[in-house]
């Protein structure tokens, strides 16, 4: 007659298994890497932000006629703007 005797602890009992699983999936996790998608729309969205070459001239103009003291401001002009702005809000 055998008699198996495993005493009080099982050998099948690990108290550190949950702990050892959880810090695996944590590790799987780690590896997984972020991802950004930028879908059409923003793609047109980020190409029509670029300033086209007709306002880069243009403002390249008033930026040398500002530096070689050729560009006046137009009082009346600028205060009618002001004025249009501040009476729409």
């Amino acid at each position: 007659m055998n008699v198996k005797i495993n005493g009080p602890n099982p050998t099948n009992f690990n108290p550190y298994k949950k702990i050892m699983e959880k810090q695996a999936a944590q590790q799987k996790e780690m590896k997984k890497q972020d991802q950004v998608e930028i879908s059409e729309q923003a793609k047109q969205l980020q190409e029509t932000d670029k300033p086209n070459a007709k306002r880069a001239a243009y403002v390249q103009e008033i930026k040398q006629a500002i530096q070689s003291g050729e560009y006046k401001v137009n009082a009346e002009k600028t205060a009618q703007k002001m004025i249009d702005f501040w009476s729409s809000k």
